[in-house]
């Protein structure tokens, strides 16, 4: 999808590079180097997707910045896409980690932080039973895995576009005539989606009631506000139904707030009185150290222990040699107990609003069709006109040259954005100056296209 004239915005590009070869000498030597040992040249292929002719490499990240190797200071938005959305290096998780390595890391038994981490997070998503793991990838695998246990279906129920890690039945969506297929770039799919998925778009409740019909789905697993196809926030009532519609036909209903946390200390499940069976979160709470978890409710939790003989509680395909760490509880029950309060919140929030007006006025400011929209502490613009309401409005529209100019005009001006989308993340460290940083610079970005 084009927005701005093509032309133009491949001068603009060229420019950019161009900068950026000049600027990132020791980044480009290291990222040479790289190639002989690494595909592409980074540790994981998607690092390759950056823009830039090679990645930016870090050598120091703390608070909300971060200095590459060729000695620039950048506003870092992004914050490892939720990562690091306390910061980097938040001095309470650091000693807390710094402790707990001087003890061990790693022993495969319980340390008295495992319950410290478990009741700070049922305190925040009014669910009381907590299980560890490294990602919220491996929470939402073991939460699908135990909903089929407990069920005895076997579909799963997701949004259309939506992400929850690399999981392998969320990979789907629906083609014209309305079967279930897997989605562009789905990598190996190892079976058909349509044997183990359903896909409804967000918002559309009579798709949710239709599906629900067939007796299949053994759970939903959904964002409560998409965000990782643009942000798309939830129509009013559309909860409310989903809930309503999982426990008529016995469907666990699992809320992943890996990215949503952003939104309040609880989430959108304590900002918006949310009623989950299961609660799936990740990345932040750990202070950027792998870290997830899963929570549930009193009575879903006794359907999981009473299905599962004790013998074949190790081999069922739930859980991980390094899941429940004493390194990564001792990074959760630090940064939710001391960095990522409530108190952080309204500052964080504060720091979003202002660059989402930022945006807005240089949306308003040069008459470009397209939208910013808000999540708590998150915000993103699309190339489109009004807010999307569901995941395909939103990849529609997409315009990757044009999104991949704008990140490295940002780029090249200090300051990282979420890659592959417009997004940015407010940690507790982020200042009103960080901030218009990035409005200064998208004004310039955009009128190079339209001058």
């Amino acid at each position: 999808m084009t927005t701005v004239n093509a032309k133009k915005l491949h001068a603009a590009m060229q420019r950019e590079i161009a900068r950026f070869e000049a600027e990132r000498p020791r980044s480009k030597e290291l990222f040479e180097r790289a190639q002989k040992r690494m595909p592409d040249g980074v540790p994981m292929l998607w690092m390759a997707k950056w823009p830039g002719p090679w990645p930016v490499y870090v050598e120091h990240a703390e608070g909300a910045h971060f200095r590459c190797v060729d000695g620039i200071d950048h506003v870092d938005l992004c914050l490892g896409d939720t990562g690091a959305m306390v910061g980097h290096v938040p001095s309470a998780t650091k000693a807390a980690l710094i402790e707990q390595l001087s003890h061990g890391a790693t022993t495969m038994l319980p340390t008295e932080d495992a319950e410290i981490a478990a009741s700070l997070l049922a305190e925040r998503f009014g669910v009381p039973m907590w299980q560890f793991t490294l990602t919220a990838t491996d929470a939402n695998r073991h939460m699908i895995r135990y909903a089929r246990q407990v069920t005895g279906k076997p579909k799963v129920l997701v949004i259309d576009y939506c992400y929850h890690g690399s999981v392998d039945e969320t990979f789907a969506t629906v083609d014209d005539s309305g079967n279930v297929v897997a989605r562009r770039g789905n990598i190996g799919a190892p079976v058909p989606l349509d044997e183990t998925t359903v896909v409804v778009p967000f918002n559309d409740i009579p798709a949710l009631e239709k599906d629900f019909a067939s007796g299949e789905i053994a759970c939903a697993l959904v964002e409560p506000a998409m965000t990782n196809i643009g942000i798309v926030l939830p129509d009013p009532g559309w909860h409310e139904t989903l809930r309503e519609l999982c426990t008529t036909h016995g469907a666990v209903l699992i809320i992943d707030e890996t990215h949503t946390i952003c939104a309040g200390p609880g989430g959108m499940t304590q900002r918006d009185g949310l009623q989950p069976d299961a609660v799936v979160i990740g990345k932040t709470i750990g202070g950027g150290i792998p870290a997830g978890a899963y929570g549930m409710t009193a009575e879903l939790q006794k359907k999981v222990r009473d299905s599962i003989e004790l013998e074949d509680i190790d081999v069922g395909g739930v859980g991980g040699t390094l899941a429940g760490n004493a390194l990564s509880l001792a990074g959760i029950r630090a940064t939710l107990g001391q960095v990522l309060t409530a108190e952080v919140y309204p500052a964080m929030i504060q720091r979003a609003t202002e660059w989402t007006e930022g945006v807005q006025k240089v949306i308003d400011e040069f008459g470009m069709p397209w939208q910013v929209t808000q999540l708590g502490a998150r915000s993103e613009y699309s190339f489109m006109p009004n807010a999307p309401r569901n995941g395909k409005e939103a990849a529609d529209a997409d315009d990757f040259p044009l999104q991949q100019y704008l990140h490295l005009h940002a780029l090249n001006r200090g300051i990282l954005l979420t890659p592959f989308h417009n997004m940015a993340l407010m940690s507790p460290a982020t200042t009103a100056e960080d901030v218009e940083r990035h409005s200064v610079a998208f004004a310039e970005a955009v009128s190079e296209l339209v001058g």
